[in-house]
């Protein structure tokens, strides 16, 4: 019976400790993650404060890439990569209701040039297949250009992040979280732009007209017409954007340099190109994944250094001073954070 009894303890204490202790962790997370939300809506009310009040040249953010902007205290945490992100998907959400007069004007001028190439969208495909088919050396290396914009691109990027982890280099490791973000945000926007256009690819074949279907033209969400999403995504090139996006990114932060932003932008050129000689879009589909991708990496890097102005705001420091009050003087210490 003692031994009964012992054990019987033994499980009503086994249970109350591990219900003691599924509440303790419950709280834990609970209050973290209170925290972290807390944290996290103060950040992006600060960065979203930063996006009204900056003044700089041409009321535009400044981009500071000396290596003063890159130090521990400016350095993504995971917690800041996630609101940067938030961030940056609600700054290019809500950007058509804060665009400038000026801005409209660029975006009026791009529908223009979309307009006047959409009658030219058949006449480059049919070139750009009779050039590959005349010179069949050019398939594999399109081809190969063409995966940079996809899946490749991530190993592109993850090669450069090990770079800065091997080497510290802290502008590289921030680049390159800065070019993911640009890839996911502009890998989102393309994707809702797909489905409410409804374009129809160039390599779709449609067996009831099997001669030269009118491919171009917009049927609008997928709900509007039969094809299937896959051959009705071709407006804008996802390929085009995400990589415009990337290169965008290296090319603000490497400003300071010549060869970085001309490589970096010729890359991406040659992977629009690619999807042009790859017949997975039209010419028209790339020009619109340029300038999409140019806005996202654009935000993402404008986002970055508002975020970077505000952490080397809070880094502490001390200055001693001497105080004269009343003929007596007195050390002074002032901390600044």
């Amino acid at each position: 019976m003692l031994v009964a009894r012992v054990f019987c303890g033994f499980l009503k204490n086994k249970y109350i400790m591990r219900f003691r202790s599924w509440i303790l962790c419950s709280v834990i997370v609970i209050c973290s993650v209170s925290s972290f939300a807390q944290e996290s809506d103060t950040l992006r009310k600060q960065l979203d404060s930063m996006r009204k009040d900056e003044k700089g040249p041409g009321n535009k953010p400044i981009i500071d890439v000396d290596k003063e902007e890159y130090t521990s205290s400016t350095n993504i945490t995971p917690k800041a990569y996630f609101v940067l992100l938030a961030t940056d998907f609600k700054h290019i959400g809500t950007s058509p209701l804060h665009a400038s007069k000026k801005t409209w004007i660029k975006v009026g001028e791009l529908v223009l040039l979309e307009g006047a190439m959409f009658f030219a969208d058949k006449p480059i495909r049919k070139y750009s297949q009779e050039f590959m088919a005349n010179n069949p050396g050019m398939r594999r290396t399109s081809e190969y250009i063409t995966n940079f914009g996809g899946m490749w691109e991530v190993y592109t990027l993850a090669a450069f992040g090990a770079y800065g982890v091997i080497f510290k280099s802290n502008k590289v490791k921030t680049t390159t979280l800065l070019a993911t973000q640009a890839y996911i945000t502009a890998g989102a926007v393309s994707s809702v732009v797909k489905y409410a256009t409804g374009r129809v690819r160039p390599n779709f074949y449609d067996p009831n007209n099997p001669k030269d279907p009118d491919n171009a033209i917009f049927y609008g969400p997928p709900i509007f017409d039969s094809r299937s999403y896959g051959f009705n995504s071709s407006f804008p090139s996802g390929h085009t954007t995400a990589a415009f996006a990337a290169a965008t990114v290296f090319a603000y932060e490497y400003k300071d340099q010549i060869l970085i932003p001309a490589i970096a932008y010729t890359a991406a050129g040659l992977v629009g190109i690619s999807r042009i000689t790859e017949n997975a879009h039209w010419a028209t589909d790339v020009i619109a994944g340029f300038a999409l991708g140019y806005i996202c990496g654009k935000q993402v890097v404008y986002n970055y250094h508002r975020y970077a102005r505000l952490m080397a705001s809070k880094k502490m420091s001390f200055n001693w001073n001497l105080n004269y009050s009343q003929g007596v003087i007195m050390p002074g210490l002032v901390c600044t954070f």
